[in-house]
C-alpha cells in the first residue's frame, strides 16, 4: 500500500458512486489480484518486478497493446496515475487515438534514482517526466512545490489536485492506552512514523531521536529496508504493516509523528496524523510545506538538519499543552478535506481536459479509464 494506491482506490470508489464506467490497465501477471475493484474492470499487462523492490512492477513494452485496449473501451478521458513506464505507453496510445489525458504527478522518480544506486541518470529521467506531462492534456500536481517543479521543467498545463483524508477513520477517539503500553511498556512518549520502509523515506534519520529521554520511536510499515532499519534502529519498535482500524488506532496513539522523507510530493500520512490530533515534524521540502503550518500544527525543519528535527521533537515531548494545541489545530485544518470533495474536483479536471483537449475526443457518454504508471495500483 502506498500513496498512489490509496488515492487511486478512493477515486475508483467515487467514480463507482457516480455510475461512471471505468477500466484499469495495470502492471501485473495473470495470477495477480481480482478482475474487478469498485466496479472497475482490471486488465493486467505483462510486467517485471524491480530487483531491489519486488512489490513494484513496471510494464515495459510497445504502445500497440495499450492502444488496442483503449480503442476497444473508447473512454472519454484517460487518467494516468503516477505515469512513468506504463503511463508513457498510455499517453502515446491516447494521443494516437485523439483521447484527452489527465496525468497525476505523484512520485519524484528521478530523485529516487540516486537513492537506489542509479547515479548519473537523474537529468535523463527528468527529461522523461517532462515529455510525459507535455504530451498530456492536463497535469495535476499535489502541492505548490510540485507545481513549481513541473513549471520549472517547462510543463504548461499544470493544476493543483491535493488529496483527501477520512477524518472519521483517523480520529483522536481511537487513541488506545493498551496499544501504547504494548509498544512502550515503560510509559514512554511515542514518536511515530508511518510509511514504506524504503530508501526514499529516510527512516534511518530517526536514529537522531532514539535516545531522547522518556521517548520511544515506533515504526509502522513494511518494505525492502526493514531488516536494515532494524539493525540501524535497535531501540525502535517495528509493528510491521498495519491497515484499517489497526492503523487508525496506532496513529491516534502517537504523541507526535515524524515524516523524515525529503522526496514527498504530498505525504498522505501527515494528513492522517493531523486528523488524529497528532502534531507532525517534517522537512521543509515538497508536500509538507503545504500541510504543516510550522509552530501551529507541527514543525518544519531544514532538510538534512537532524539536530533541528531532534530539537523540535524534544520541544513537543516536553510540553503537553503545546502538543495538545498543535494537535487540535491540525485536525481543524484537515477536517474539510474529504475524499468526496477532492474526487469531485478531479471529475471537474476530467471535464476540463475533455472540453479543451490537445487530441480530439471520442464521445460515448461520460466514462473514464484509469491507467497506472510506476506502481501497481492494487494492494493484492
Amino acid at each position: 500500500m502506498n500513496g498512489v494506491t490509496h488515492s487511486l482506490l478512493r477515486v475508483l470508489d467515487h467514480l463507482a458512486d457516480r455510475g461512471d464506467e471505468v477500466l484499469v490497465i495495470a502492471p501485473g501477471t495473470r495470477r495477480d489480484g481480482p478482475k474487478e475493484v469498485a466496479g472497475a474492470r482490471i486488465v493486467r499487462v505483462p510486467s517485471i518486478a524491480l530487483p531491489k523492490y519486488r512489490r513494484i512492477r513496471v510494464a515495459p513494452g510497445g504502445v500497440t497493446r495499450i492502444r488496442r485496449l483503449l480503442q476497444r473501451f473508447a473512454p472519454d478521458v484517460v487518467h494516468l496515475a503516477s505515469p512513468f513506464v506504463l503511463g508513457w505507453r498510455g499517453v502515446l496510445a491516447a494521443q494516437a487515438l485523439n483521447l484527452p489525458t489527465v496525468a497525476i504527478y505523484q512520485t519524484e522518480v528521478p530523485a529516487y534514482a540516486a537513492r537506489y544506486g542509479m547515479h548519473g541518470i537523474e537529468a535523463m529521467l527528468w527529461n522523461h517526466v517532462r515529455n510525459i506531462h507535455q504530451h498530456s492534456s492536463l497535469t495535476l500536481a499535489p502541492s505548490s512545490y510540485t507545481i513549481d517543479q513541473l513549471e520549472g521543467l517547462g510543463v504548461a498545463e499544470v493544476a493543483l489536485w491535493a488529496r483527501g483524508v477520512d477524518s472519521s477513520r483517523f480520529d483522536p477517539g481511537h487513541r488506545s492506552e493498551a496499544w501504547r503500553r504494548s509498544v512502550a511498556p515503560n510509559g514512554e512518549k511515542i514518536i511515530g512514523f508511518v510509511g514504506r520502509l524504503a530508501a526514499e523515506k529516510q527512516v534511518e534519520d530517526l536514529a537522531a531521536l532514539t535516545d531522547l529521554p522518556g521517548a520511544k520511536v515506533v515504526i509502522v510499515g513494511d518494505g525492502p529496508w526493514r531488516t536494515r532499519l532494524q539493525r540501524l534502529l535497535p531501540e525502535a519498535h517495528f509493528t510491521g504493516f498495519l491497515g484499517g482500524d489497526a492503523l487508525a488506532q496506532a496513529v491516534a496513539s502517537f504523541d507526535l509523528m515524524v515524516a523524515p522523507g525529503e522526496l514527498e510530493t504530498f505525504c498522505q500520512t501527515i494528513q492522517e496524523a493531523m486528523a488524529s490530533e497528532v502534531p507532525v515534524i517534517a522537512p521543509a521540502r515538497g508536500g509538507p510545506l503545504d500541510l504543516v503550518d510550522s509552530s501551529r500544527t507541527g514543525w518544519l525543519y531544514t532538510p538534512k538538519d537532524l539536530g533541528a528535527m531532534r530539537a523540535h521533537a524534544a520541544d513537543l515531548l516536553g510540553d503537553e499543552a503545546k502538543r495538545r494545541a498543535f494537535g487540535v489545530a491540525g485536525r481543524e485544518q484537515v477536517q474539510a478535506r474529504s475524499w468526496k470533495s477532492v474526487c469531485s474536483q478531479l471529475v471537474g479536471h476530467y471535464s476540463r481536459a475533455i472540453e479543451n483537449p490537445a487530441p480530439q475526443v471520442l464521445g460515448r457518454g461520460f466514462s473514464s479509464m484509469v491507467n497506472s504508471g510506476l506502481e501497481n495500483p492494487l494492494p493484492y
